[in-house]
C-alpha cells in the first residue's frame, strides 16, 4: 500500500515532504529542488496535490509547486508503486511554466 506521506528524494537530489493525506486524497507539502535555472537562490516551495485512494495501493497522484524564488509554476503527475520488498517508488512527469514578457514569447515558456 503506497503512502505519499513523508520525505521523498529523486535521482537529482531534489526532495519533497508530503504532509498527511486527508480522507479525500488531498495533501500539502514542500518541495526542495536541487536544480534550477533561476537567478535567485533556491528556496523550499509549497506544493498542493491530490491522489486517488485506490484499494490496490498503486495510486495515481498530481501536485503543483509554486516556486518561491522564481516566476514559474510546475505541475507533476505520477503513480506510486509498491514493490515486492515493500519499498515505495514514485514515477512522475512534470511541466514547468515560466513567466514570459509577451504573448509572442509564449513558445519558450513551457518545458
Amino acid at each position: 500500500q503506497c503512502d505519499l506521506t513523508g520525505w521523498w528524494e529523486n535521482e537529482l537530489g531534489s526532495k519533497m515532504h508530503v504532509d498527511a493525506v486527508d480522507s479525500q486524497g488531498n495533501f500539502t507539502g514542500e518541495y526542495h529542488t536541487a536544480v534550477s535555472s533561476a537567478q535567485k537562490p533556491i528556496e523550499p516551495s509549497p506544493l498542493l496535490g491530490s491522489q486517488h485512494l485506490d484499494e490496490d495501493g498503486q495510486c495515481t497522484f498530481g501536485f503543483t509547486v509554486n516556486w518561491k524564488f522564481s516566476d514559474s509554476t510546475a505541475v507533476f503527475a505520477g503513480q506510486c508503486f509498491a514493490g515486492d520488498s515493500g519499498e515505495e517508488v514514485l514515477q512522475s512527469i512534470w511541466l514547468l511554466r515560466e513567466k514570459v514578457d509577451s504573448l509572442p514569447n509564449d513558445w519558450k515558456a513551457t518545458r
